[in-house]
């Protein structure tokens, strides 16, 4: 099942107090402390609303994002056609995409890596990766810390939104399944309309968490050197039981 297919239309909505400028500062800072060489264009994997690549388009940055969603990528590529921006964006699954050249960086943010959950699509996917990357390059993803999902435990959360005589309510119920490093999110979503409900949607995203040296063993035996992981998106401060939300960054 695809994910995010109605849900896309209320994305941005959902996520407007997301700071994806901060994210975007944190990516420059990468690159400039830790890349090997200059980065000019950038692939990012689940580029969804176009949230990090519109940003990093203004920043003159030259964008190439997938995505498995057609709904996410039809309002980035609204968002990035009312502001005059050229960027690649297609249609492709983040384990499986072949463009036939390199990039100077890739990044995956926002836990998208999450939802790759089989341990062999993640090797098969870092090694894609490194296949794109040109030598010396960064690969920057932010994911769940397992460390912080065991101690804590997912909870269930409700976010409510209203806009004039719009409301929409989404709830998520998470279902951990810790022996196999999982969360499934269960997601129900009501949209009012002057108190009428015209639209429900449901949606299942199941996420596997991963362990700081988890992430690190199938990034070096897919030819990356981990550079940094921290709290996401600050590049001071240790990763721990307490930091739910940490990046990596590594070289190819």
């Amino acid at each position: 099942m695809e994910v995010f297919k109605s849900y896309a239309n209320y994305y941005d909505l959902l996520y407007e107090d997301k700071n994806y400028e901060e994210e975007c500062d944190f990516i420059e800072d990468a690159l400039k402390q830790y890349s090997g060489i200059k980065a000019g264009n950038i692939l990012e994997l689940g580029s969804g609303t176009g949230g990090h690549a519109i940003p990093l388009a203004k920043r003159k940055y030259e964008m190439t994002g997938i995505d498995a969603s057609e709904g996410m990528l039809k309002k980035a590529r609204e968002k990035a056609g009312k502001l005059g921006l050229n960027m690649n964006l297609q249609l492709c699954d983040i384990r499986n995409f072949e463009f036939g050249r390199s990039f100077d960086a890739v990044i995956c943010m926002f836990a998208v890596f999450n939802y790759i959950t089989q341990t062999s699509d993640i090797v098969k996917t870092l090694k894609n990766v490194k296949k794109h990357l040109k030598k010396g390059g960064l690969f920057i993803i932010d994911i769940w810390n397992g460390l912080a999902v065991m101690r804590i435990l997912p909870s269930t959360r409700v976010k409510v939104i209203e806009r004039g005589t719009t409301k929409i309510i989404r709830a998520v119920e998470p279902e951990l399944d810790a022996v196999n490093h999982l969360c499934r999110n269960h997601y129900t979503m009501l949209v009012l309309e002057k108190d009428r409900v015209i639209e429900e949607i449901k949606e299942t995203h199941v996420m596997r968490f991963l362990f700081p040296q988890e992430i690190k063993h199938y990034l070096e035996q897919s030819g990356f050197e981990v550079m940094k992981m921290c709290p996401f998106p600050r590049m001071d401060g240790l990763v721990n039981e307490n930091i739910w939300n940490i990046a990596v960054i590594s070289k190819g």
